[in-house]
Formats: structure tokens, sequence, C-alpha cells
């Protein structure tokens, strides 16, 4: 059987194949199962404001790439698989609970809770990879794919249940050293003697569905960085705190406009068409580089808290790397993207983190407060919008 053959079994159902049948591209169990990592985001920006040092950040970043493992994994697997069937409905609703556990086990994962977090990313990621084996028995090409990365999968579980059962030090090592190994048996295609490597150009991909489901993770990242602005507006409210309030949704709305306004229908188009391409390509675009920009946004939200709670105090080095550093982050992610899918060099975004990580130091040298930080971050973000629309107006010209 080739890669173009259609699958053997109702469960395998490439989405490719379902879109020609006219199956919505993202379905209601999806984003069912999406709801949970608004609560997961929500406690991600929550311990890096708790934790606002260099130790604190890297722990965040550490939890950041195990959520989102998860995360992104079952979304691969309904690009696979009707997420409406029964039995991978039933998958994605034991996903959902084992990912609110997780969830809820963020703020103290490194200390009392670490080994639940371990055990419930285990099950999770060991359990949806033997159902992924399971479900799509009789397709050859999708089942050496799960073949291939089950092995894997269970070593990296290995090591996630000994950092949970050790502390300090060790169980950050352990971890990080869990998400190097991801991350290179994903990039290898998971080898094994004997059995060779699973190639991207035989993975049978609809692109235009992962790169709508991870728009939408992007989506839920910035709403959960308007709702800690909210929450902490409602604590005191005043002429002040509005105004901050007013630049801290404003730099939302820019991070908005930046993702939205005009790259995210147009990757998925590129996305979708790439061809043999598509596997490698998703990969990389959406396994790699999309956390990047979680991860700016998570920063941006621990900053927008921090203009809320103190927008007249001088910005001291903290302030400035949440303020100017999240959307640095953000767009440094953003420019990836951009130049992955369009082989190009994103000029504007490229100038744009430089200006804003220069401005970092020399905020805190200058006593620039908080609220003017975060205007100085929403006005270089704002500059890429113009940017971008003069370059499409001469185009179009």
């Amino acid at each position: 059987m080739t890669p173009s053959e259609p699958p053997a079994i109702d469960l395998a159902h490439p989405r490719l194949l379902r879109e020609r049948q006219g199956v919505e591209p993202t379905t209601s169990t999806e984003l069912f199962f999406d709801l949970v990592f608004i609560f997961t985001v929500t406690q991600l920006s929550h311990y890096l404001i708790e934790h606002p040092d260099w130790r604190g950040a890297g722990r965040t970043a550490l939890l950041l790439a195990l959520v989102w493992f998860v995360w992104v994994y079952t979304t691969w697997v309904t690009n696979w698989l009707h997420p409406d069937q029964g039995p991978v409905r039933a998958m994605l609703i034991g996903v959902t609970l084992g990912s609110l556990l997780l969830s809820a086990a963020i703020p103290q994962a490194f200390a009392g809770t670490g080994l639940l977090f371990a055990a419930v990313y285990v099950t999770v990621q060991v359990g949806r990879t033997m159902f992924g084996l399971w479900a799509t028995r009789g397709s050859p090409w999708l089942v050496a794919g799960f073949q291939q990365s089950l092995p894997w999968i269970a070593g990296t579980s290995v090591l996630v249940v000994l950092g949970g059962l050790v502390g300090g030090a060790a169980r950050e090592a352990l971890w990080a050293a869990v998400i190097v190994l991801e991350v290179v048996g994903l990039s290898i295609g998971y080898p094994i003697p004997g059995r060779g490597r699973s190639r991207p150009e035989r993975w049978l991909v609809e692109g235009g569905h992962l790169a709508e489901r991870c728009a939408a993770f992007v989506l839920i990242a910035l709403g959960e960085s308007i709702l800690v602005t909210g929450s902490t507006l409602t604590r005191h409210v005043d002429l002040v705190t509005s105004g901050a309030f007013l630049v801290a949704f404003a730099g939302s709305v820019a991070l908005w406009w930046v993702y939205f306004a005009r790259s995210a229908p147009a990757a998925t188009e590129v996305i979708a068409r790439a061809g043999e391409r598509t596997g490698a390509l998703s990969r990389l675009a959406f396994n790699y580089l999309h956390p990047v920009m979680v991860a700016g946004i998570v920063v941006t939200s621990a900053g927008d808290e921090r203009l809320l709670r103190e927008p007249g105090a001088p910005a001291t080095m903290v302030s400035a790397l949440f303020t100017l550093g999240g959307p640095a982050l953000f767009l440094a992610g953003h420019a990836a993207y951009k130049a992955v899918l369009w082989r190009g060099l994103p000029a504007s975004r490229i100038a744009a983190v430089v200006v804003l990580l220069a401005l970092i130091p020399a905020c805190e040298r200058l006593g620039v407060t908080v609220v003017g930080c975060a205007v100085l971050a929403t006005v270089v973000t704002v500059a890429v919008i113009m940017t971008d629309r003069l370059r499409v107006r001469r185009g179009a010209r």
C-alpha cells in the first residue's frame, strides 16, 4: 500500500480525505479538548509571576514544553483519526481529563506534586500512542509511525517518572533531557534498530488542519493574557490602572494582529499545498516554532500583571524583561515561522526583536516606568504591523 491509497478502516481516515467528503476541519470534540488549555496557560503564567527569576523562567519553559507535547501530539492524532468516532472521542475525553490533572499539578510541579505531574504525563503520552496503534491497524503507513514513536515515548516516560521521584536540580535536568530527546527523536524520525526511521514525506498529513489547530492555541494563549489583565484590574480600579489596562489590551491586540491579520490564513494555504514537504514543514512550524510564540505570550501575560499592579513604578530588570522580552520572544518565533514557510527574511520582525531587546537594559538604566515599557513594546509591535501593510500595498500596486 502506498501513502496515497485510502486507509483500510474508518477510524484511520486521514483529514485530507475527510475534507473532500465535507467534514468540518475542527470538530466540537477538539474544541472541548482545547478548553482545558486555557486553564493550563493561566497556571503557567501564574507560575512565572510567582517565580520571577531565571530559575523560575527555566522551570516555566520546561513545563510549557511538556504540556505542549501533550497537546500537539494529540492534535497530530486527530489529524489522522475521526475525532467524532466513538473510540476516538473517548480517547480525547480521557486525554482532556489527564490534561486537566496535569495543569492542576503545575504550581507545585517542582515540589510536592512532581510525581503526580509525571504519572499523568506518562499515562497520557503512552496511552494515546497505544490507542493510535490500535486505531490505525490496517493502515500500514500510519501504524509504522506509531510503532516508531512508541519506544521513544516509553523511554522518555521513564525519565519523566524518575524526575518526579527526585527533586531540585535533578528533576530539572531529567525533564530537560526528556525535552531534548523528544525534539531529537522527532527530528530524526524516531529511528529503531532494524526498522530504520519514519520519513516525514510518507506522513499523510492535512497541513491546513494542523495550521488551524495551532492558530486556535495561539488564540487561547492570547485570551488567557486578557483574562489575567482583567482579573488583575478588578482588584483595584482607578484612572491609572484603567489606563494601564488599555495599554496591556492594546499590546494583546497588536500580537493578535501580527499573527492573524494575514499570516495565519496565508500559512494555512502554504502548508496545505506543500505536497510531500507537508510532513516536514508541519513538524518544524507547529511542533517546534509555535511553542516559542506561546512562550512569548505567557511572558507578556506576566508582564501585563506586573503592569497593572505597579504601572507608575520604575522598571526593574525583571519587569522590563517581562514587558519587552515577551513580545520579543513572540516576534522571534513568528519571524522563524514566516522564514520557514516563505523562505524569506522577515526583516521587520528581526529588527523589532533587536529593538525590544536593546530597550530592556535601557529602560532599567533610564528609570522608565513599567507603563512606559509597555507603551514602547506596543509601539514596536505596531510598527511591524504597519510595515506589513505597506509591503502588501506595494505588492498590490
